[in-house]
Parts: C-alpha cells; sequence; structure tokens
C-alpha cells in the first residue's frame, strides 16, 4: 500500500507533518505501509511554474496512491495557499482513484470545522473519496497528542471497518459497472 502525506506547512518538517506521519502510524502501525511525505515548501517555486514536469509528477505520484493524508496548518480560517496551489494543478476528478484523509492543525478551537467545511469540499471536487470527517488538532494540546490521535485514529477505523461489509456486498456489481477500474477497491476476504 502506498501512503502519501501531503503537507501544505511553508515550514518543512513541521508539527503539522509529524501529526501526519503520527496519524499514519496509529492507523496502519509504523513501518507496516510505504510513505512519502510532500513537503510542499520544497516545491514552492515550481508550485507557481506553469507548466512544469517536477509538478506534473509530483501530482502524477500523489494521485496513484491508496490513500494521502492532505495536512495543512489553519491560516485565515482555511488551508494553506501551498496546498492550494498543488490541489489547483489537478484537473475536475483528477483524484477520481484516491483515498484521502484531511488533517489541519490551529491553535485554538476556532476554526475546528475548518477541515470538514474548507478542504474536503475541495477535495470531492476533485473526485477523491473522504471516508471520514477531517481531523483538527489544536496545537494547544500538543502534550496529548498522542491520546487525540488515538481517538481518531479509532473513529477512522471504525469507518473502514463499517464499509468492509459494503464493499463485499458490492463488489461484484462493481465490476460490472466499472470493469478493469476496481484494483484498488479490491475487498478483503
Amino acid at each position: 500500500m502506498k501512503i502519501t502525506l501531503v503537507v501544505g506547512n511553508p515550514k518543512p518538517q513541521s508539527r503539522t507533518a509529524r501529526l501526519a506521519r503520527m496519524l499514519i502510524d496509529r492507523i496502519f502501525g509504523p513501518d507496516r505501509a510505504e510513505v512519502e511525505v510532500v513537503e510542499l515548501a520544497d516545491h514552492a517555486a515550481a508550485l507557481f511554474t506553469w507548466p512544469s514536469e517536477e509538478m506534473a509528477a509530483l501530482n502524477a505520484r500523489v494521485a496513484a496512491s491508496d490513500l494521502v493524508v492532505f495536512a495543512s496548518p489553519t491560516y485565515k480560517a482555511t488551508y494553506t495557499g501551498l496546498l492550494k496551489a498543488f490541489l489547483d494543478r489537478y484537473p475536475q476528478n483528477g483524484l477520481e482513484r484516491t483515498t484521502a484523509l484531511v488533517l489541519m492543525t490551529g491553535g485554538g478551537m476556532a476554526h475546528s470545522m475548518g477541515p470538514t467545511v474548507t478542504l474536503i469540499p475541495l477535495l470531492h471536487e476533485l473526485g477523491a473519496v473522504v471516508p471520514v470527517r477531517g481531523f483538527y488538532f489544536n496545537t494547544e494540546m500538543m502534550d496529548r497528542a498522542g491520546e487525540i490521535i488515538d481517538g481518531f485514529a479509532a473513529e477512522t477505523l471504525g469507518a473502514f471497518a463499517r464499509m468492509v461489509p459494503l464493499l463485499q456486498a458490492a463488489a461484484p456489481r462493481m465490476q460490472d459497472i466499472h470493469p478493469g477500474k476496481t484494483e484498488k477497491t479490491d475487498t478483503p476476504q
């Protein structure tokens, strides 16, 4: 399984990136999946260059992931311009074969609905499947990061578990409707 963490923090190796990695480790276990971390700050110059082979390749790698965690600090009640610029490079439905999780950080609870009301609708517009609500992490609670992330990981795993019977029941029909397009959605037996 290939997981990509797309981090929209202008500061590389940020708390936002560490929290996203922690979340993946809590959901899948450490070292259970191939994880690529994309720090958009490292690509800032290319983000605004059209066309850009570097960005086209990066967009393709992200879109080919089994799961993408889009992580961003909250700026002005929404995600960063770096993340928006990256996502703007996709055409409509450019993430249609991607499952996504959303993590946003902020220094208080005033913007706690930000992930769900700002970033998830954009990911839906791009065709991504977002199976759970967005996760907002209040950075004033860093001393409880493990406990808080464990709670969201449990919620996510619960949502995944509830989908398994639905996917198993729908698997024959999915193959009828979309022959050859279900390899990323093969259901567990």
